[in-house]
């Protein structure tokens, strides 16, 4: 929405251009849980795991589909598999840190739906030992997590080496 007027400052300038919803957040944020960031886009998936503090979020760590690619992985980036191993992978970067708290997801404006991307990224989180508080039917079966449905040549191989270099990670 462009501003007619260039004097006046809006107020949720996020809300009217449609990247926050407050409500939302207002509620993770009161939880007093860390947030467990889930962005999806056509070719990529990140995942972040974020405190709120009064003078800007803090990232404690997070984990990007092309870090994948740096694993071995050499299939779609933009696929539930991928996502499953993105979240797998933030997953093990937080529990190097020490972290034993609960995590609340935060999907922001993205749509929920049953067996996505999204929730195969929460997998990846709650499969890593991270402890998220999500109920098991969303998430996508066991066959597409493991990469049954692809038609690439050798996937699963590829799926299990990119895992065991993940769990390798020090």
């Amino acid at each position: 929405m462009k501003n007619i007027n260039k004097n006046r400052v809006f107020r949720f300038n996020r809300r009217i251009r449609g990247q926050t919803d407050y409500q939302q957040r207002l509620r993770l944020v009161k939880s007093e849980l860390t947030r467990s960031v889930v962005r999806g886009s056509n070719k990529n998936m990140l995942v972040q795991f974020v405190n709120y503090a009064d003078n800007g979020d803090k990232i404690l760590t997070s984990a990007k589909s092309i870090d994948l690619v740096k694993l071995g992985f050499t299939l779609n980036t933009g696929n539930i598999v991928a996502s499953y191993l993105t979240g797998y992978l933030a997953g093990k970067r937080l529990l190097k840190t020490k972290f034993d708290s609960e995590c609340v997801v935060d999907l922001g404006l993205q749509s929920s739906l049953y067996g996505s991307r999204v929730y195969a990224a929460v997998k990846g989180i709650k499969d890593s030992g991270v402890n998220v508080r999500v109920s098991d039917v969303v998430f996508p079966t066991e066959e597409r997590l493991s990469g049954a449905h692809l038609t690439v040549k050798d996937a699963a191989k590829i799926i299990e080496k990119t895992k065991k270099a993940i769990e390798g990670i020090k």
